[in-house]
């Protein structure tokens, strides 16, 4: 993961257009000055060739208007439409949790869409099984795609040889904070330790400011911020794969450790009241409007955050997550590779499908990154960020790639669904009712017993 994770970015406002990671520059197909309808490929198929009508559904996870990356969606999927008259894209834009829900309903009754949104590793596995996905093998070949992006990413998302997504991200997880609010409650800096960090939050409640925002209706919000604290507790990276080894069980002091300490920030107030009610969406745009002073989310938040209210003259900052009881790097963070872009095994379309996909993948990077959304982007990226005119606070989190010594991965993306399900349902309680830890981490490893493969 550090390896990948040294991303390919152009060198952050250097003037050459090299790349932290050491690899070559972004191919041609993935350049950030190339036109959106450069890399359009071929008609597909017959049914392309003849001018006969084609609809493909395009379910995907950018339903906010004040995020670069809807801007961008519909930018690409204008003009391949202009490209391809024949064809229209169906866009089905849900938020993150809907998205799941709905995919999981759609599989269920073997009506997956065109196009629809995975996540790597465990979470999209069951659906591999289930021999719902077409591969992307032959089709990630075509115009240079495949060398667009990160090495190892693609990983994540091939199972028995077979690729069968192609991912929009690689990020790492940090926190984003109001300078300005921090200013308020008299708070000088970030906080280094996690013991500092409670004191604040004291401190803004104290000053009638709401000092985290979290949308912990979508319950994999809250597990991310637990799984930070646990990395730390931990020591370092590898709990879950000690837990798969049987090295470890769940009643483990780093545990019960990150527990304790999670339930502090609750219990102090850090979050805002109902916040099991707010979806991703509605948490964050507390903290994009200036309603909140700290926001804990994966880099890919950077966009929509560099654009917001919040950020205007500068006024938003970054830190990584602090030591929790004087254990931990903060140099190993929690790693996402990001949201993936899978095909309908049993598309209408497949071939026109796959075209499309390989189009819109293409254009991905370029666009992204003229709309301020590159940051944290699966594929490499060739321009210089700096002259681009992205913030300060983008350039910080450019910067902590940089820095990244490894990590984990998130909880459902490690550990089968149904124990990840009762991980969830454990975790977002706590946001709801202090609960003794051992309490927790015993819930936790009969989730695992329960279920193991």
């Amino acid at each position: 993961m550090a390896g990948f994770l040294a991303v390919s970015l152009a060198a952050c406002g250097s003037s050459n257009n090299g790349n932290n990671g050491g690899d070559a520059a972004a191919s041609p197909s993935a350049s950030a000055s190339t036109p959106a309808s450069a890399s359009a490929s071929a008609p597909a198929s017959s049914s392309a060739a003849s001018g006969e009508k084609v609809t493909i559904t395009f379910q995907n996870i950018y339903p906010d208007p004040t995020d670069p990356k809807y801007n961008m969606l519909h930018k690409i999927v204008k003009q391949y439409e202009t490209d391809h008259p024949n064809v229209h894209i169906e866009l089905d834009s849900l938020n993150t949790d809907q998205q799941k829900q709905k995919l999981k309903t759609q599989a269920a009754s073997n009506e997956v869409p065109d196009i629809t949104i995975v996540n790597p590793s465990a979470q999209m596995k069951p659906y591999v099984d289930a021999g719902l996905f077409a591969p992307l093998n032959e089709m990630v070949e075509k115009n240079g795609l495949k060398d667009s992006f990160q090495s190892g990413i693609l990983d994540y998302y091939t199972f028995d040889g077979n690729l069968y997504a192609l991912p929009d991200g690689n990020n790492i997880a940090l926190l984003y904070y109001n300078k300005a609010l921090f200013k308020q409650a008299g708070i000088d800096a970030p906080p280094t330790t996690f013991e500092d960090l409670v004191a604040d939050v004291k401190k803004l409640k104290e000053k009638g400011i709401q000092p985290m925002a979290i949308g912990e209706k979508d319950t994999w919000t809250g597990s991310f911020l637990f799984m930070n604290v646990l990395l730390r507790t931990n020591g370092g990276p590898g709990f879950l794969q000690d837990i798969v080894d049987g090295k470890k069980t769940f009643e483990d002091p780093a545990f019960t450790s990150a527990v304790d300490a999670f339930e502090q920030l609750v219990q102090a107030g850090a979050f805002q009241e109902g916040a099991t009610s707010f979806d991703y969406n509605a948490g964050e745009n507390l903290f994009k409007t200036g309603k909140a002073a700290m926001y804990f989310m994966g880099s890919w938040a950077t966009g929509g955050i560099e654009v917001s209210d919040a950020n205007k003259d500068g006024n938003v900052g970054v830190f990584k997550f602090p030591t929790v009881g004087g254990k931990g790097d903060p140099n190993q963070f929690m790693l996402a590779p990001g949201s993936a872009f899978a095909v309908s095994k049993n598309s209408k379309h497949l071939p026109e499908t796959l075209d499309f996909l390989n189009y819109f993948m293409l254009n991905y990077p370029k666009e992204a990154f003229a709309v301020k959304g590159a940051v944290g982007v699966a594929q490499k990226v060739d321009g210089d960020f700096k002259a681009a005119g992205y913030s300060d606070m983008a350039m910080e989190v450019l910067a902590m790639f940089k820095d990244v010594k490894g990590g984990d991965i998130s909880f459902d993306n490690t550990m089968n669904p149904a124990t990840s399900q009762a991980h969830l349902s454990s975790i977002q309680n706590l946001f709801v009712s202090k609960k003794d830890a051992a309490a927790v981490a015993k819930e936790h490893q009969q989730a695992y017993e329960d279920n193991k493969e």
